[in-house]
């Protein structure tokens, strides 16, 4: 993978200067599962937030990076 995993929520924000790619996805999912997990969130508080609405994604949308979110989560060591 050409990005590292983001260890902060400042570096998944800079994740936002790059051309959005499959890698950079990738990337910023396992970068907000590693900070979840490092501020003692769990997957259900994480799987939470991205169902929450938004003006970003349409519900099919945010369905769909849950169970993305929630696969990562239960393969991540």
């Amino acid at each position: 993978m050409n990005y590292p995993i983001p260890v902060s929520p400042q570096e998944i924000v800079a994740l936002r200067q790059q051309p959005v790619n499959e890698e950079l996805v990738a990337s910023a999912i396992a970068g907000v599962i590693q900070v979840a997990r490092s501020q003692g969130q769990s997957l259900d508080d994480l799987t939470a937030e991205v169902l929450a609405e938004d003006s970003l994604l349409d519900h099919s949308q945010r369905r769909w990076l849950s169970n993305i979110v929630i696969q990562t989560w239960e393969s991540w060591p």
